[in-house]
């Protein structure tokens, strides 16, 4: 690929600064905690890192709630320290990509705290508020994603204000231009700072409907999503007034025209909405549009070679211009380990999902301590830190249990994250996957990872490659990916079971064997995978 398309099929390793090292004894991962471990992150082979919020924060939603975004917090270093971990990724062949939350900020952010004080200052209209109903409540019936009404009063201007999240993360008023250049203009320091791309948060909601009509019902039985099941009150509605509006595409388009400024450089938007795939492809159709889209769709917990294959389609049907990214771990899900392969999650699977994962159409994002194959923590409510799982425990137990530090060293205080309390627990479960243990067995899943990755990046179908799904026997899920220098056929073994199907051609073997080719019959050991050049 070249410079400017570096993105194209890209693995995009998901840094979680607060638990993958902390340099200072705080509990606390940090800035230059990630400078010590890039050459850990390069030998993985990936092309890029993106690096969750480091901004200045009270740290309500672990930085995603942002007060100032041109300064880096005092718990993860300073401005200096990211100037060096750009330098040296750089130097290490890594791309650098950080987050943007630009559809709110912070209660304690000053645009927020001047807007607040009346309805003349400067910018009484940055954020979204709205008069109270006669009766005293919230203007419209509009829920927030953490639990109850979206809608906060504020006595100053005895008004109510909107927070799709948090009550301390107002949301912006994306309807006002000057918000909009403010934002570009924040997203443009970084980008003069040597960035390589941006992964924009909740994109899809910076705005809203400006009428403020109510959402409608959703039916009892279609309440269902990442976290939104029926006891939280989010799901009980059809998103389709409080965010994913029609102007957000112009916006978007703004967003593409500073980039373009910046060439070589990319933008990846987070979408969740009531149809996101629909959303991924409105919203990176177009050379005015975002390079890279991804959803939530296969970080849920149906593992199956049909869902897979639907959800993977549907998107294809609707993307005939933009690129996708997908991912199966991130930071606010429950570990794919888990969630696919249940409490004890053999190391096969693991090394069937790396390999399933990285070879869709798309980019890929991977969350830190997926190339160990780490599974969910298991917390106790005293533990958590996430106001999100402390609001619905026990039911929902939140974020926190994919959230607990990397384990580097099986035999150091803390698994060698930090030598002070962490700020939450390392799991017993990590020890024996830490990365000191895993390197030692060139078998353990860190190691299938590296080898595979390594192999990925010679084979242009899977990088660049178009894909289409083929019919297999029940448990696999198997597709061509195709361009101009190369067809593959790939088969994935989603079973326990040792399965058979019908195959001709090389198969392309590498250092974990997982099928066998005899004459016309393909051989897929329990959770084994194939690679088949045509």
């Amino acid at each position: 690929m070249s410079e400017h398309t570096w993105w194209r099929g890209a693995v995009i390793y998901q840094i979680y600064p607060r638990s993958l090292q902390d340099s200072n004894g705080d509990g606390i991962g940090d800035l230059r905690g990630i400078i010590n471990r890039l050459d850990y992150i390069a030998s993985l082979n990936i092309d890029a890192i993106w690096i969750s919020p480091f901004f200045t924060s009270p740290q309500k939603d672990f930085g995603y709630d942002i007060a100032d975004y041109r300064d880096v917090d005092p718990m993860f270093g300073t401005l200096a320290d990211f100037d060096e971990l750009i330098e040296k990724a750089h130097s290490l062949g890594v791309k650098v990509m950080i987050d943007q939350v630009l559809s709110h900020t912070s209660y304690e952010h000053e645009w927020f705290k001047t807007s607040r004080e009346n309805h003349t200052n400067p910018k009484h209209d940055w954020y979204v508020w709205a008069d109270a109903n006669e009766d005293g409540t919230p203007p419209n019936n509009w829920q927030s994603i953490f639990g109850g009404p979206a809608w906060q009063w504020e006595p100053r201007r005895c008004q109510y204000y909107l927070h799709n999240f948090l009550t301390e993360q107002p949301d912006l008023n994306f309807h006002n231009s000057e918000v909009q250049q403010a934002v570009l203009d924040n997203v443009e320091f970084w980008l003069k700072r040597g960035v390589d791309g941006l992964r924009l948060d909740a994109i899809n909601f910076c705005f809203h409907d400006a009428q403020l009509r109510d959402n409608p019902a959703k039916p009892l039985e279609l309440r269902e999503g990442r976290g939104f099941s029926e006891d939280n009150p989010y799901a009980f509605q059809y998103h389709h007034y409080n965010n994913t509006q029609p102007e957000n595409i112009g916006f978007i388009e703004k967003i593409r025209a500073l980039l373009d400024r910046y060439p070589g450089t990319a933008a990846l938007g987070e979408i969740s909405s009531e149809d996101s795939l629909k959303t991924m492809a409105e919203y990176t159709e177009k050379e005015t549009g975002l390079h890279m889209g991804y959803s939530f769709e296969l970080l849920t917990d149906d593992f199956s070679p049909q869902y897979i294959r639907e959800t993977v389609s549907r998107l294809e049907s609707n993307m005939t211009e933009g690129w996708p990214c997908w991912s199966i771990s991130n930071h606010d899900v429950t570990r794919v380990a888990t969630r696919w392969g249940g409490k004890t999650p053999s190391s096969d699977l693991i090394k069937m999902l790396t390999r399933l994962v990285s070879s869709l159409r798309g980019s890929i994002c991977m969350f830190q301590g997926e190339e160990l194959g780490l599974p969910e923590s298991e917390l106790t409510l005293d533990q958590l830190q996430d106001p999100y799982g402390i609001t619905f425990w026990p039911t929902f137990k939140g974020r926190d249990g994919c959230r607990t530090p990397m384990p580097w060293q099986a035999d150091q205080k803390n698994a060698g994250f930090s030598t002070g309390k962490p700020w939450l627990p390392v799991s017993d479960a990590h020890l024996p996957l830490s990365v000191s243990e895993q390197e030692q067995n060139p078998l353990s899943p860190l190691n299938h990872y590296r080898q595979f990755m390594a192999w990925r990046k010679n084979q242009t179908a899977l990088v660049d490659g178009e894909i289409e799904f083929i019919d297999a026997p029940e448990g696999v899920l198997a597709f061509y990916r195709e361009n101009q220098q190369q067809k593959l056929l790939i088969a994935f073994n989603l079973t326990d079971r040792q399965i058979q199907m019908p195959s001709q051609g090389q198969l392309l073997q590498d250092q974990a064997p997982s099928s066998s080719l005899n004459e016309s019959t393909l051989t897929l050991a329990p959770f084994g995978s194939a690679f088949i050049q045509c």
